[in-house]
């Protein structure tokens, strides 16, 4: 057992390092242990926000779970150690002791067992050496994951029972994978990049080991009906080998509020066994439930305990409805201006007049002056990203490793920052998609999509993906070149500025706001960047007409198989991509021949200016 040393923040510890992920540390390579091996402490804080709570026990069908800020580094010397534990991983290790053969670099591998005192003992001159964990493991797309069987995959074809001394031959300079070879002492050899092929059993099939919840945490790998995946060779320090799945919400002033705000002060302690509403009015006789409760409604406050107990109806609404439904329908003021204790503050800035013509699409512009973001951890995928749909929400049918044996809570973490919001008429959307050269392009997106489809769907049963549609390609296009037209004067750099894309019957904007655990987030420079809309909104279609990349990004097709680029248009690193903790869709859906006229294609675009 280990624990992490150096400061890591909590939002690193639901974004990068949650359960399930493998850290280098200074002296060691462990995997971050399951919720059940943090320590939170006496002083572990609850964090609320109704229709996010509502919509995880929905996901993982946890009626009482809860959402706690993760364990914070105490300053205390006296208070309860608080912390998160990590487990030693991988069990296998490269000896740095040399044995050269020429121009071959030859080191022992050894499993954990063979150490003495965490080093190798050399038995030819009887000196110990200093180990180093191997980089490679394996893992398969239900997220389990495991040492590889050096014996087995050595020995693939030969004396499986062979236990003499192993060893990590690399043959070239590069350190090209297929340079990398695996050697026994009884002359079996073999290459690496044998593992690296997909596709195949050459690794075996998965046991279901997750070392993250324990020794013996193992579980039926996909299932008691389901067959077992092929297990995958796995860089530990590979950007494919941990993908959080995590969800966002924004807080949005709800009707409901003061009694949700009453509720929420009394009933962990209080009324979370309530079952009745006698037990209710014996709990409201406690001075502390009294004083919280008081003028609130015997019947009211029971139902929304029973909402929090998980037995009143779920609620069908989208995770991002709610809060484009305020944004559209909201008069000129969305909330309260306090200096303290508000969540959401907005309001509805006056567009210019006349007009101008790039603001002509517009519907409203929201000056959201103070904003609160929850995002909680559910859990993680390895290989392949799954993220939130257009809607923020995450399927229920997606291959989803746990982060816990027994789920009872969720790390989540909540922002707080500002931004804005700009709305586009429904009207001038729909015009825009009924051209024929909308329409052709959009076939175009399409048949990219298709490729992608297929070469990641896992299983023939597997649910297909949906195509999120032209208008969401369109304003999320729209959305990165605001981010990058905005940064250069409004005080926070590009990747410090978040997107949320809002598509739909309730309407279609786009939301750029900053997050962030301390003060970095309220300047004040995205509120100030609104009032100048129109110039900004030219400087971004100004930075789309031409990129550096160009010919070459505009002419790209969306099917080319050998770019691999599936999923966008004529977008990259030069002019659309953007950092992708600000994207929510991993930098993927995006055109700018949607937006204006590329040295390539015309008559596609939205904006016509």
């Amino acid at each position: 057992m280990a624990r992490p040393h150096g400061t890591i923040r909590q939002s690193q510890l639901i974004t990068t390092f949650g359960p399930g992920a493998m850290v280098d540390l200074p002296h060691h390579s462990v995997v971050v242990a399951g919720l059940e091996e943090w320590t939170l402490g006496p002083e572990r804080r609850r964090i609320s926000e109704d229709r996010l709570v509502e919509k995880i026990q929905q996901l993982l069908e946890a009626p009482n779970l809860q959402l706690f800020a993760p364990p914070a580094e105490s300053t205390d010397p006296k208070a309860a150690p608080t912390g998160v534990t990590a487990w030693l991983f991988p069990q296998w290790f490269i000896a740095q002791c040399d044995a050269r053969r020429g121009p071959t670099r030859r080191r022992p591998l050894v499993h954990r067992e063979g150490l003495v005192r965490d080093r190798y003992e050399n038995p030819d001159d009887g000196r110990r050496y200093p180990v180093v964990p191997i980089r490679f493991v394996q893992g398969c797309i239900n997220g389990h994951l495991s040492d590889v069987e050096w014996y087995r995959f050595v020995h693939e074809g030969g004396d499986l029972s062979c236990r003499r001394q192993l060893w990590i031959e690399e043959r070239g300079t590069s350190g090209d994978i297929r340079d990398v070879f695996v050697v026994c002492d009884c002359r079996a050899s073999r290459s690496m990049a044998a593992a690296a092929v997909r596709g195949t059993d050459v690794l075996g099939f998965c046991r279901g080991q997750r070392p993250w919840l324990g020794a013996d945490a193992w579980e039926k790998c996909g299932g008691s009906d389901a067959k077992a995946q092929p297990n995958r060779l796995l860089l530990r320090t590979a950007s494919d080998a941990y993908f959080p799945q995590v969800l966002r919400v924004i807080s949005i002033p709800d009707a409901d509020a003061t009694l949700k705000l009453a509720v929420d002060k009394v009933y962990e302690d209080f009324l979370q066994y309530a079952e009745t509403v006698d037990d209710l009015r014996r709990e409201r006789k406690k001075q502390k439930v009294f004083a919280a409760l008081e003028g609130l409604d015997d019947q009211a406050v029971f139902a929304e305990v029973q909402r929090r107990q998980g037995r009143a109806e779920a609620s069908d609404r989208k995770i991002k409805q709610a809060e484009i439904e305020t944004l559209m329908t909201s008069s000129d003021e969305i909330g309260e201006d306090l200096p303290e204790g508000v969540d959401f503050h907005a309001r509805r800035m006056r567009l210019p007049s006349p007009l101008p013509r790039v603001l002509e699409p517009v519907d409203r512009v929201v000056l959201v002056h103070r904003l609160r973001e929850v995002m909680a951890l559910v859990g993680f995928t390895r290989f392949e990203a799954e993220v939130p749909d257009i809607d923020g929400e995450l399927s229920l049918d997606v291959r989803r490793a746990s982060v816990a044996r027994d789920l009872s809570w969720l790390p989540a973490v909540e922002n707080r920052g500002e931004g804005f919001f700009v709305a586009f008429k429904k009207a001038a959307i729909d015009a825009w998609q009924s051209r024929p050269e909308v329409k052709a392009r959009g076939q175009q997106l399409l048949e990219g999509f298709a490729v992608w489809q297929a070469r990641h769907r896992i299983a023939k049963d597997e649910p297909k993906a949906i195509f999120p549609g032209l208008p969401y390609v369109l304003l999320h296009s729209v959305a990165h070149l605001l981010i990058t037209a905005v940064s250069l004067e409004c005080g926070y750099s590009s990747s410090s500025i978040r997107e949320r894309i809002y598509v739909g019957e309730a309407g279609h904007g786009i939301l750029l706001y900053t997050g962030t655990p301390d003060a970095e987030g309220t300047l004040g420079g995205l509120v100030q960047m609104a009032r100048r809309i129109g110039r900004h909104l030219s400087s971004a279609l100004d930075l789309a007409r031409l990129c550096s990349s160009d010919p070459v990004c505009a002419q790209h097709q969306p099917n080319n198989l050998q770019e691999e680029r599936f999923l966008n248009g004529a977008a990259c690193h030069g002019c659309l991509l953007i950092a992708e903790p600000s994207c929510e869709r991993r930098n993927e859906y995006l055109d700018r021949a949607l937006v204006v006229p590329t040295v390539d294609a015309a008559g596609a675009e939205f904006f016509r200016v």
